[in-house]
């Protein structure tokens, strides 16, 4: 069993913003995949929709304890599962790279970014891979948090659409022909203005 974890916030307030283009890339792997509808799992505050890809059991999870908090509900799955750290694929935003781009790492700190920070506090190991999608460049003056809480602006929007798209396509092959070998196909790459 794989858990594929988008990082998001909860709430309608925050469903249009840059933090949760996570959940945006999980809800497009879900579609692609055939997912099962997300469903409320209030024991380990998140839902979950269910999916089977590559011959694996796929649980895909957006945490419901916002996003500075993800590791609670990330790491209480991952201990009923009796899943190790590396079985936990997780998306989210990252200011730091352009958007229409995505990285992908096999490790790594938290680089700033909270969410991801609480789950290497709660998996008690930065070693789990991750699909980074870009939301920057974040503009001179404006401070991180209002950056990511902030909703797309009309530049931005032609890009998303490809970004997801490429950020989908990474994650499948992170499924399908592990780790490196997606980092060598996709990093680098630019989505296309007006992709599907």
């Amino acid at each position: 069993m794989q858990l594929i974890i988008g990082l998001g916030n909860p709430g309608p307030g925050y469903a249009d913003t840059r933090h949760n283009i996570g959940w945006l890339v999980l809800d497009a792997l879900g579609t692609a995949l055939g997912a099962s509808a997300f469903v409320s799992d209030k024991r380990h505050r998140a839902e979950i929709a269910e999916a089977r890809h590559a011959g694996q059991r796929l649980l895909l999870v957006k945490p419901q304890t916002f996003m500075n908090l993800s590791g609670e509900s990330v790491g209480a799955l991952m201990r009923f599962h009796k899943l190790s750290p590396q079985s936990v694929l997780v998306i989210y935003d990252d200011l730091a790279i352009p958007l229409g781009t995505v990285r992908i790492r096999p490790d790594g700190s938290a680089g700033g970014h909270n969410g991801v920070k609480s789950m290497i506090a709660h998996l008690q190991t930065q070693v789990f891979p991750r699909v980074r999608v870009g939301i920057g460049p974040q503009p001179p003056g404006i401070k991180s948090e209002q950056f990511v809480l902030a909703r797309w602006n009309p530049t931005e929007r032609p890009l998303l659409p490809g970004s997801i798209e490429l950020a989908v396509s990474a994650t499948r092959a992170v499924l399908e022909q592990g780790t490196e070998a997606a980092m060598q196909a996709f990093n680098g790459l630019k989505a296309a203005a007006g992709a599907p």
